[in-house]
């Protein structure tokens, strides 16, 4: 039951994040399109692990040294946001799994594909 409730309020997180990195005025976080793609929070709410990508893989590094910079002010507003005891402290990671679809995706495009005349038979 409280893996259940950690999920739904990991998901919340993720949603007020993704609405309130549009009012950050650092220009390497609002001049950069960024996603939030996970959450994860400890059992004590203390802390919240923010999975993020990045549309632009070369702007990655200032946007998260910009996001580290916007901690304490998306932490509050998202403590007005939620009506939770603790606002979990928000520790950034890079979520790179976004980028790796894409090369994927890409890889498998470029591939020929030999068109089989027995196939078509049928």
């Amino acid at each position: 039951m409280a893996s259940n409730r950690i999920g739904r309020i990991n998901e919340e997180i993720q949603k007020e994040l993704a609405s309130q990195l549009r009012t950050v005025k650092d220009p390497r976080v609002a001049e950069t399109m960024i996603s939030v793609t996970h959450v994860e929070t400890t059992p004590d709410l203390r802390y919240a692990k923010v999975y993020v990508s990045f549309l632009q893989e070369e702007k990655a590094a200032d946007a998260m040294k910009g996001l580290k910079s916007a901690g304490g002010y998306l932490r509050r507003e998202l403590g007005r946001a939620l009506n939770l005891r603790y606002t979990p402290e928000l520790v950034w990671a890079l979520d790179d799994s976004i980028t790796y679809g894409a090369k994927m995706l890409k890889l498998i495009n470029s591939l020929e594909v030999e068109k089989d005349d027995r196939v078509d038979d049928c």
